[in-house]
């Protein structure tokens, strides 16, 4: 995609359907005029009556214990400087969104037209009874650490600049488990840090309180080495400033064992890291490019522990491991700051889960057999599950510790349940799903692809590197629609009618005719097959020169269905497919199934498709919690479609006992842990959070899925075809393009699968 069509899509991404990435809902009901005078005049008199006589209940009757301010001035916005309040909002409100998804945290940004820091201060100061908390942002230096100072001190909420502390907490955990893996001591270490902004101070305030001697540490910026005899230095750069007679970063980093890049691209060269001590740590966290190319560093020393800014490398610095779960911990106990105590609790919960065993789920989502500590990883993925109560839990405490707890918890494990309930409602799966599928590109057919949808949608997966496109169709035409939407890049486009593809096709129906040849299928007629794009696409997967095969925009399920299950075998056991949606709801991930295949399955069919939906959710990291869905509860009616999910429940127990899976039962009890612990709670899945539904039938499979997706307003990724040896999965008619991006997504996860 060229730069302008990228500028392009930027915009069109914040202006539309509606401009901006935050609104409002309400969380209470508003449909009768009973409602409305609850919750305006004349109800509302009560809850302010209560606050007027004591102030705390704020926190009980309104928003403001789970409601953060991210403020800015505008003068220091990303990499684009002073760009002034108005134009720094789409910022405020991308970090709005990141606070909502990772840690179920309410924001509104405010941007303040001023560079005063009174002014900026009483602003803050004056809008502050609102919130329950306040998140400083892109605010120049020196003001910033001003304007936090006096904030901290003068207000009785939690204040945090997350540009000065957050990359400071987040790179202290990766350093204690860098020092520990080089065998080195953090009183003893040589450290170099590039660049004396607001996150190099901080970053080395927070090093110095973890254990580096000030007289160990140099700090260095477009001038050189910060020396005292330096004239007009800043309070903060005095701060760091040495006697030792250096002057550039290249005499300050020979020998050094740490380097701390917080400054700009490529100004770490590879003699300049030749000349560090053994088992160099080098944070090269200048984005979008560090300090010194990752794989220039580590081809350079092979004993190198690396970190950089970017995701496309190991050990990445991202801010989002910290600023929404210290947060979530400071507002969860009513925190009136947000103090070193708190601080320092996050970096080493950070770097204590570093250590721990990774589940099977983050490793799915970057593509590797095993994470595990070590020189690769030293610090938690962004996508970790644990991060919203492994974090959040440690600042709680170590607010109560410090004192600073206005609502001390009382139950902790009630509070890690609540912790684990805010992530429910976020799109977490899909960017696990989306990661997972770029970690190992796989080649997927695109059979309808003169089809301006599944075009862009092609589009998108070959730009976001989430799959290796591979459309068929018209050449001419499909080249022309690319230049109109300029989809730039080498792709591979194939016409199955075209005599250059004839070798291939006549390949192809000759292997189809020995499949079908005992089905009434003569050689001529898998030849006309052939070229028809479902069969040829189905033979391209088969046959290996495609990894998974997308199709049905266009047509109806069944028309897509007869080529593909007339060409691709099942898998071994399996001797019906079945499909899934899963649904991205409210309430978190939920399969149901079969949606789109078998319309009428017997007892054996039920239990074979609740094991291949088991098996689809744990490809995913989901463990599946079963619920066979009836109109009757454990054998309440003796009617032949209640029973026959009571024999499949029976044959699942009895053969594979591993699953997690009772019922027959009714929705509302399968959905509702509560309901089904009280009334049923010898049940297999009692007490627990069930997230696989099994419907007896495809009509209330299809009309499930479709109201949970109107009424809910949610996702639905499917279907996801099931028991195929190769992958194959058909769209619904219409798909839209983000559906067509997920469902490829889908499809190459499904391939590396199969493959492994």
């Amino acid at each position: 995609m060229s730069k302008e069509s990228k500028r392009r899509e930027a915009l069109v991404y914040h202006a539309k359907p509606k401009p901006g990435k935050l609104e409002v809902n309400p969380s209470k009901p508003y449909a009768s005029q009973r409602d409305l005078s609850l919750a305006y005049s004349p109800g509302v008199a009560e809850p302010c009556l209560e606050i007027e006589k004591e102030t705390g209940n704020v926190y009980k009757y309104t928003n403001k214990a789970n409601l953060v301010a991210v403020i800015s001035n505008g003068t220091a916005v990303l990499g684009l400087g002073d760009i002034g309040p108005e134009a720094s909002k789409p910022v405020m409100e991308g970090k709005g969104l990141l606070f909502k998804i990772f840690a179920g945290i309410d924001v509104f940004d405010i941007e303040v037209d001023t560079k005063d820091v009174d002014a900026f201060v009483a602003t803050v100061k004056n809008i502050a009874p609102t919130f329950g908390g306040i998140n400083l942002e892109d605010i120049k230096a020196p003001e910033a650490f001003e304007i936090e100072r006096r904030l901290v001190e003068e207000l009785n909420i939690p204040v945090m600049h997350d540009d000065q502390h957050g990359t400071a907490i987040i790179s202290g955990a990766a350093l204690l488990n860098a020092v520990e893996l080089a065998e080195k001591e953090l009183s003893k270490v040589k450290m170099v840090i590039s660049g004396a902004g607001a996150a190099a101070i901080s970053c080395a305030r927070l090093y110095r309180a973890l254990g580096v001697l000030p007289e160990n540490m140099m700090m260095t910026d477009s001038k050189g080495i910060i020396r005292s005899d330096r004239e007009n230095l800043t309070l903060q750069k005095a701060e760091f400033a040495t006697k030792i007679d250096l002057h550039t970063l290249e005499d300050a980093l020979e020998g050094a064992d740490v380097f701390i890049g917080l400054s700009k691209a490529d100004i770490m060269t590879p003699a300049m890291l030749k000349s560090m001590a053994p088992d160099p740590i080098v944070f090269a966290m200048a984005n979008p490019n560090p300090e010194i190319d990752y794989n220039l560093a580590v081809a350079t020393r092979k004993d190198a522990i690396m970190a950089t800014g970017r995701s496309d490398f190991p050990n990445q610095v991202n801010n989002v491991l910290g600023f929404p779960f210290i947060f979530r911990g400071a507002l969860d106990v009513r925190a009136t700051k947000i103090n070193e105590a708190m601080k320092m609790a996050a970096v080493h919960a950070l770097a204590h889960l570093a250590k721990e065993t990774v589940p099977e789920q983050v490793n799915i989502a970057y593509g590797a057999t095993k994470l595990a500590f070590g020189k690769d990883y030293i610090i938690p993925k962004p996508f970790d599950p644990r991060l919203i109560t492994t974090v959040p839990m440690a600042v709680a405490k170590a607010a109560m510790e410090s004192g600073v707890a206005a609502a001390p918890i009382k139950d902790w494990e009630k509070y890690q349940e609540e912790l684990h309930a805010r992530t429910g409602s976020d799109k977490k799966l899909v960017r696990l799903i989306i990661s997972q599928a770029k970690s190992n590109l796989q080649r997927v057919v695109f059979a309808e692809g003169d089809e301006l949808d599944v075009l862009k949608a092609a589009q998108l997966v070959h730009e976001e590197g989430i799959a290796i496109p591979i459309l068929l169709g018209d050449e001419e035409h499909i080249r022309e629609m690319m230049a109109t939407i300029e989809f730039e890049g080498d792709v591979t486009i194939i016409d199955p009618k075209k005599e250059s593809v004839k070798e291939s096709r006549d390949a192809y129906a000759h292997t189809y005719w020995q499949l079908r040849q005992r089905k009434g299928i003569t050689l001529y007629d898998a030849q006309r097959r052939m070229r028809e794009r479902n069969y040829f696409a189905a033979m391209m997967v088969r046959e290996g020169d495609a990894d998974a095969m997308i199709s049905g925009y266009s047509r109806s399920y069944p028309n897509v269905l007869k080529p593909v299950l007339q060409v691709i075998d099942t898998q071994e056991g399996v001797n019906r497919v079945a499909t899934t949606n899963l649904m991205i709801t409210n309430r978190g991930p939920l399969f149901i199934s079969d949606t789109s295949i078998n319309i009428n399955p017997n007892a054996k069919d039920l239990a074979k498709i609740a094991q291949m939906t088991s098996y689809t959710a744990t490809l995913f990291g989901i463990n599946p919690k079963v619920a066979m869905l009836s109109y009757s509860n454990f054998g309440s009616s003796k009617n032949e479609d209640a029973q026959k999910v009571s024999k499949a429940v029976n044959m699942i127990h009895r053969f594979l006992p591993e699953i997690a899976v009772d019922g027959p039962i009714q929705a509302d009890f399968a959905l509702n842990k509560a309901m089904l612990t009280n009334k049923f709670p010898f049940s297999k899945i009692a007490g627990a959070a069930v997230n696989t539904l099994v419907l007896p039938d495809l009509n209330a499979a299809n009309i499930a899925y479709k109201l949970i997706k109107e009424l809910d307003d949610a996702l639905s990724i499917g279907p996801i075809m099931m028991g195929l040896k190769h992958p194959v999965h058909i769209l619904q008619l219409g798909a839209s393009v983000d559906e067509i991006v997920h469902m490829t997504a889908v499809a190459a996860v499904d391939a590396q699968n199969k493959k492994k």
